[in-house]
Formats: structure tokens, C-alpha cells, sequence
């Protein structure tokens, strides 16, 4: 009997094509879910002229799928866990595309709604388990910034999103920018035969010979004979009693919280800044494209705060860089309401878009490596799903301050707290991985 510490050849294979291939086909299914997520607070000004919508009714509207993507990230998080990441990413590819291209059918805001809502299952499913499928299978090494450069594809959709809007709106109506969501359907094929299932799940499936020929793939100098009788070692493949309960056990319960409290104001604020700021800088003077120019530009900086973040995390402490984004991000929003030259305007918004939509990469990240492979997907849904409540406030709240017809400055500094308060959650974080580090190391001595 041969036995295989999966773990460990997984910690310690050398980057090859099969890693560049998970990147890849995980990367491009994050940017149409980015796409697809993005593309409201690009249409809604037009949304808003042609249908007649207040700013309060605007924003609730915006709240649809942020409610869908609650409930199908606290859904198919623990579904994935039963049936396998890969079935759960495909129907969940479905439901985002397919009802993302019925919006440009709809006819009023309740047809929109609806499909917004239906599309957000989809939309805040395949996050956590595009993000545990990359995270299971990604060298110890770098799996900080492959997970970081993956989720960039958010940031890549949105930026599509901005652009196509700025291209496609004027010429065709905005009815055209959701046409462009149905390309996933089309690589739905291609994507179920390149996408890898979860070697854990087909370990606890006891399909071990496929297991075996993933791992392979993963390490190809892994030598396996015909006739060698194996045994795969993963500990922890199966969690003991209800996933959800495991969040708050073995000394997990303050850092889950600190998890979700960063999640829900870390959303909170990326939601706000994607669906409001085009309207606030319309308003504020400055014309549609350019307006649409600042969306743009917040999500590019987001690529570099993704990547760059968790090249800092795999050297420094992920954590901790956490807690410093959320503070520069907190200081950046709030300045963003007060009169600056046009390239300090814009060096503020990158740099929010770095440490809010990057904080939000991070985030899954961290909370991807906290918790043990039996529970990584329930956790990272969990978190997630928890998280979807502040993308929900997100919207409303900006439809709120809008609704006030409050300065500019107030409105960017009620943004800019959520900051703070997440800052304050990933310091209980780090604190209490150092004590039960401390705890665990004395034990131990």
C-alpha cells in the first residue's frame, strides 16, 4: 500500500500548465461574474432618465441582485460541498449569464428586478467556489497572489462593463451591454471539460483513481505504477456535524466574526462607490463618459491592489495588510467628496478601487486559507453571504444620500466609515491569531 500526503504535494508542486489552466478558466468566469455585477452602475443613469426612477427607487432596484447574491452564496457555498464545486460553478454560470441577457428583454423595473435577483444566485454562488476551487490546488508559495490575480478578473469585467458602456449605450441603448453576458453560455462546454473538480471531493467520493490522475497533473513527477495500490492522505476532508457550526469551534468563533464584520462593511463599500458614483459625478458636473471614465479607473487600480496585496500577503501577513488597506481606504473615500485637481481625482479614486475592491479579493483569500478544506467552502459562502447585507445597504444607503441631496464631502465620508470599522475587525483578527498561535506553541513545548 502506497500512501500520498495530498496536502503536502499540493504545498509544494513547482507552478506548471495545469495550475495556469484552473488560473485561467477561474480567472475568466470572475470577470463576466464581474461583468455581469458591474454593469448596473453603468446603465443607471440612463435607468434612471428613461424609466423615471427616484434615487431611493434606483437604489433599491440595485439591491436585487445584491439579494440574490446573498442567498446564493449562503446556498451554494454548502451546496458545493455535497455535489462538487464543479457542478456548482456550472449551474451557477447559468443562472448568472442566462438571466443577465433576459435584462435586455425586460420592459419595466420589476421585469428588471426579477431577473437581476435570479442573476445574483448565480453571481454570488460561483464567487466561493471559484475562489476555494484556486485556493485548493494553488502551491503554498504564491497562493496569496494566485487567488488575488484570479479574482482580478472582477476587476477586468468591470472595467469591461465601463467600457462597453461608454462604446455600446450611445450607438445601441443599454439594452446592448447585457447582450454581451450570454459569452459564458457559449464556453459552458469548453468550461466543464477544462475545469478540474475538487481532488478533495473525489477523494471523499472514493474516486480515487481520478484523483490520482488530477494529481498527476498537478505534479508531474508524481510516478504512479498500474498496479500500485494507493491510499490518498487528506485530513479533514469531511467535517464532523453541521459545516456551519464548525465556523464557531476549535477557537474559530471571533475570527469568523471579524471575517464577517469585514465582509459586510468591505462590500458595503464596494457596491456603494460601483452603482453611485458615475450618478454622484454626473451630478457633481461632469458628463456621462467621464463619469463612466471614473468607474473605469476604480476598477483598474483594483488590479493592482488584488495582485499587489497578496504579493504582499504571501511575504508579509495577509491580515495585517488588510487592516492597512481598509485605513487607506477609509482616508481615500473621504477625500474623494472634496475639490481636487483632475489627476489627484483620479489617483483617489485608483487607490479606493485598490483598497476596496482589492480588499474584497484579499478578503476571500484570507478567509479561503482560515479555515480547513471540510468547511472552506461553507466558510467562504458564509462570509460571503454575510457580506452580500452590506452590498445590499451599499446601494440604498447611496440612494439615501443622494435622496438628501447632502454635499458631496458627507456623502464620501459616510462612505469611508465602513472603512474604519473593517480596519477594527482585522486587528481583533490578527490579535487573536497571534494568541492562539502563542497558545498552540506553548502546548506544544
Amino acid at each position: 500500500m502506497r500512501n500520498i500526503d495530498v496536502n503536502r504535494l499540493i504545498d509544494e508542486a513547482r507552478f506548471n500548465r495545469f495550475h495556469w489552466t484552473v488560473l485561467f478558466w477561474c480567472a475568466l468566469i470572475i470577470v463576466f461574474d464581474g461583468y455581469d455585477l458591474v454593469i448596473y452602475g453603468v446603465v443607471l443613469p440612463v435607468l434612471m432618465q428613461q424609466w423615471g426612477l427616484t434615487p431611493l427607487q434606483a437604489g433599491a432596484m440595485g439591491s436585487y441582485a445584491l439579494f440574490g447574491m446573498m442567498f446564493g452564496a449562503l446556498f451554494f457555498g454548502p451546496l458545493s460541498d455535497k455535489i462538487g464545486r464543479k457542478k456548482a460553478i456550472t449551474l451557477c454560470i447559468i443562472l448568472f449569464s442566462g438571466f443577465t441577457v433576459l435584462n435586455g428583454f425586460t420592459r419595466n423595473p420589476t421585469e428588471f428586478g426579477l431577473c437581476r435577483f435570479l442573476a445574483g444566485l448565480g453571481i454570488g454562488g460561483v464567487m466561493p467556489n471559484v475562489v476555494a476551487l484556486m485556493n485548493e490546488y494553488a502551491p503554498k508559495k504564491i497562493r496569496s497572489t494566485l487567488v488575488a490575480i484570479m479574482f482580478s478578473g472582477y476587476s477586468v469585467g468591470g472595467m469591461l462593463s465601463a467600457g462597453l458602456g461608454m462604446l455600446l449605450i450611445p450607438r445601441f441603448g443599454w439594452e446592448a451591454v447585457f447582450f454581451v453576458a450570454g459569452i459564458p453560455l457559449l464556453l459552458l462546454p469548453l468550461i466543464m471539460f477544462f475545469l478540474p473538480e475538487s481532488v478533495g471531493f473525489m477523494i471523499r467520493q472514493g474516486r480515487t483513481a481520478e484523483a490520482v490522475r488530477i494529481l498527476k497533473r498537478v505534479e508531474p513527477a508524481l510516478q504512479v505504477q498500474p498496479d500500485d495500490e494507493i491510499e490518498l492522505q487528506m485530513p479533514a476532508i469531511a467535517a464532523a456535524g453541521a459545516p456551519v457550526l464548525q465556523l464557531f469551534r476549535e477557537g474559530r468563533a471571533l475570527r469568523t466574526l471579524s471575517l464577517w464584520v469585514a465582509f459586510f462593511c468591505c462590500l458595503l463599500m464596494v457596491y456603494a462607490l460601483s452603482s453611485w458614483l458615475p450618478k454622484m459625478m454626473a451630478s457633481a458636473g461632469y458628463g456621462l463618459g467621464s463619469s463612466l471614465s471614473f468607474l473605469l479607473v476604480l476598477n483598474f487600480g483594483a488590479i493592482f491592489g488584488a495582485i499587489g496585496g497578496g504579493w504582499l500577503g504571501d511575504r508579509l501577513n495577509l491580515p495585517r495588510v488588510l487592516v492597512v488597506f481598509f485605513a487607506i481606504a477609509a482616508l481615500s473615500i473621504g477625500l474623494l467628496g472634496f475639490k481636487s485637481p483632475t489627476p489627484v481625482l483620479y489617483g483617489l479614486i485608483a487607490l479606493a478601487g485598490a483598497t476596496t475592491i482589492g480588499s474584497q479579493i484579499l478578503l476571500y483569500a484570507c478567509t479561503a486559507q482560515f479555515y480547513g478544506l471540510a468547511i472552506r467552502s461553507t466558510g467562504l459562502g458564509w462570509a460571503s453571504g454575510i457580506g452580500r447585507n452590506g452590498a445590499i445597504v451599499g446601494p440604498l444607503l447611496g440612494g439615501a444620500l443622494v435622496g438628501m441631496s447632502l454635499p458631496l464631502q458627507v456623502s464620501f465620508v459616510v462612505f469611508a466609515v465602513p472603512g474604519l470599522v473593517a480596519a477594527i475587525a482585522m486587528t481583533l483578527f490578527c490579535v487573536h491569531q497571534q494568541v492562539t498561535a502563542a497558545t498552540v506553541g506553548e502546548a506544544l513545548a
